[in-house]
């Protein structure tokens, strides 16, 4: 069960179809990602969990909150370049939405406790 939910859920799995595609294309993995791929993904989830804008955030890549390591940063960079583009194809109405979501404005300021993580705790 994911930690994630709405359209941090919908974002996650939009990121995770990308890695598939990019773990099989890169790493020859059929349906299952292979130990680097699933380690990013992990990685990319407990960032999403930990937001600080939570569910009302738009794309990372023009955040203003840089809550990634520089090294996954990268990683996932080239994730999305490659996997992205050929998202049309197998995940179309994902690849909508992420580029939909591309055009969203961040507020100037996140919320308190906004992020899910937060939120799970407060309950």
């Amino acid at each position: 069960m994911s930690l994630l939910q709405g359209k941090l859920q919908t974002e996650f799995r939009t990121i995770s179809a990308m890695m598939v595609i990019y773990c099989r294309d890169h790493h020859g993995g059929k349906n299952t990602l292979c130990p680097e791929c699933q380690a990013l993904l992990d990685y990319a989830e407990t960032r999403l969990d930990r937001c600080p804008y939570g569910e009302d955030k738009a794309a990372c890549k023009h955040c203003p909150v840089h809550c990634y390591k520089a090294e996954q940063k990268q990683q996932i960079r080239q994730v999305m370049r490659y996997g992205g583009p050929r998202m049309l194809w197998r995940h179309p109405l994902l690849a909508i939405r992420h580029l939909l979501n591309e055009r969203k404005q961040f507020p100037p300021k996140p919320p308190q406790n906004a992020s899910n993580r937060a939120k799970r705790q407060q309950k």
